[in-house]
C-alpha cells in the first residue's frame, strides 16, 4: 500500500481514566514486541479527562511510540477565551495529542455544528501542527433519497475550503455513513470504496492530483475485526475509524492483526 493505513479507536463518552489507561496498556503491551513499519497507524481517541492517563502510558513505553498516536474527540478553533466547556488544539498538544477528530456525525447531530465550524477547526488544527480527521457521512433518509454523493462533496468541499493543497494532503478524512454507526449494521464494502472514491475525487478537484494520492480516507461505522479484511482489501479505503469495537482490548487488536494481513498480501 502506498499510503500508510489508519486504525483509529473513537472511545467516545465511555471510560474512567483507570479504565482507559488499563485499555490503553492492553493495546500497547500486545505490539511492544511489533515493528512500526509494519503496523498501520494506530491512534486512540479517550475521553478529554484520559487524555493525560493514556499519554503517560504511551510517553513512558520505550518501544516506539510511534506506533500508537493521540487524539482529541474535539477542539474549538480559537487558541483561548471565554468559551467555557471548551478546549483548544493548544490544550489537547499539550495532553499527547497528534490528531483531533472533528465534524463527527454525533457532534453535528447533539450539538449543532456546521461545516463553517469544521472548517475553522480544521484551520486551527493545522496551523497548530496537529492532523485533523475530518469525518463525513449521510442519513439514512439522505441514501434513501439517492443524494449521498452530492451531500458528502459538499461537506468535503465546505470543510477544506481556504486550506492549501500541502495541508489537505496530509489530513485524514472519515466516512461514516451515519445509519451504520452503532448499529451494528455496515455498508458494503464495495459501496464504501465507491463512495471513497468519490470523496478522494472531491479531494482532487479542490487541491491537486498528489494530495488526492496521498491523503489517507478511512471507512467507519460498525467495523469489526470480521469485516475490516474485506474493507482494507479495497482500492481507496485507507483503514478505520472504529467505535464500539475499540473499547475492547481482544476485538481492536484483531482489526489492527488482519489490517496487517492485508497490507502484507
Amino acid at each position: 500500500m502506498s499510503r500508510k493505513p489508519i486504525i483509529a479507536g473513537n472511545w467516545k463518552m465511555n471510560m474512567l481514566s483507570s479504565d482507559a489507561k488499563s485499555l490503553f496498556e492492553g493495546i500497547k503491551s500486545h505490539w511492544s514486541e511489533t515493528s512500526a513499519t509494519v503496523m498501520p497507524q494506530v491512534i486512540i481517541a479517550p475521553t478529554f479527562t484520559s487524555l493525560w492517563a493514556v499519554s503517560s502510558v504511551k510517553c513512558s513505553c520505550g518501544c516506539g511510540c510511534d506506533k500508537i498516536a493521540i487524539a482529541g474527540q474535539n477542539c474549538h478553533w480559537e487558541s483561548s477565551g471565554a468559551y467555557t466547556g471548551e478546549i483548544s488544539v493548544e490544550m489537547l498538544a499539550d495532553a499527547g495529542c497528534s490528531y483531533v477528530i472533528i465534524g463527527h456525525s454525533e457532534r453535528r447531530q447533539y450539538f449543532s455544528e456546521t461545516d463553517e465550524m469544521i472548517n475553522k477547526k480544521a484551520k486551527s488544527i493545522l496551523s497548530k501542527g496537529l492532523i485533523p480527521i475530518i469525518c463525513c457521512g449521510e442519513t439514512l433518509e439522505q441514501r434513501e433519497s439517492g443524494i449521498t454523493d452530492s451531500w458528502i462533496s459538499g461537506q468535503i468541499r465546505a470543510a477544506l475550503d481556504g486550506i492549501s493543497s500541502e495541508d489537505i494532503a496530509k489530513s485524514v478524512i472519515a466516512y461514516e455513513p451515519i445509519w451504520a454507526i452503532g448499529t451494528g449494521k455496515t455498508c458494503d464494502a464495495d459501496e464504501a470504496n465507491r463512495v471513497i472514491a468519490m470523496i478522494r475525487s472531491v479531494v482532487k478537484e479542490v487541491a491537486g492530483e498528489s494530495a488526492s494520492n496521498s491523503i489517507r480516507i478511512l471507512y467507519g461505522g460498525s467495523v469489526k475485526p470480521e469485516t475490516i479484511a474485506e474493507q482494507m482489501s479495497k482500492s481507496d479505503i485507507d483503514g478505520a475509524l472504529v467505535g464500539g469495537a475499540s473499547l475492547k482490548v481482544d476485538s481492536f487488536n484483531k482489526i489492527i492483526e488482519n489490517t496487517m494481513t492485508v497490507m502484507v498480501n
